[in-house]
């Protein structure tokens, strides 16, 4: 069969894997309104086991705040996903957070981005649960969740998306 696209991309299609190892969570179950009410955009969330948060896609690191609490990445399909460590996390000012990568760096799915002292983080901030959002949403054609109840990271899919 012959297809042809006008004016942009052919869809592109994408799996998402856990960037952490931990529970699955909804993401409307998420102790902070912005995620649960998806307010940043859609995604899901997992209550980590341990700190190491590995890229979830082959792509491009596109903002590493200053606070290493959050991380922002570009797939290569051009999805764009946020990984926000824990709840009220920005407070630690860094505090328990190491970083392996800078905000222009290309990753391969299952490289290390960073590693969080979980302990800290529970003891410092509201809750460890960590937000995996879906930033471009609007670019998006289609979004399935996996139903799974624990996540390893950088194996388990997530996410299933397809580029409009």
């Amino acid at each position: 069969m012959f297809k042809k696209w006008f004016g942009k991309q052919p869809p592109k299609e994408e799996t998402i894997v856990a960037p952490l190892s931990g529970t699955i969570v909804p993401l409307e179950d998420v102790p902070d309104p912005v995620f649960a009410q998806k307010m940043m955009g859609d995604g899901i969330a997992i209550d980590p086991t341990d700190g190491d948060v590995v890229a979830p896609v082959d792509g491009e690191i596109i903002q590493l705040f200053p606070t290493k609490h959050a991380i922002g990445l570009r797939s290569e399909a051009g999805v764009e996903l946020l990984i926000h460590v824990g709840i009220d996390t920005v407070s630690m000012n860094g505090e328990g957070f190491t970083a392996y990568v800078k905000a222009g760096d290309r990753v391969k799915r299952g490289e290390r981005l960073l590693s969080v002292d979980l302990s800290l983080v529970r003891d410092k901030a509201k809750s460890a649960v960590t937000p995996i959002i879906i930033t471009n949403g609007d670019a998006l054609a289609y979004l399935e969740k996996k139903a799974e109840a624990s996540a390893t990271k950088g194996e388990t899919i997530l996410l299933h998306v397809q580029t409009k």
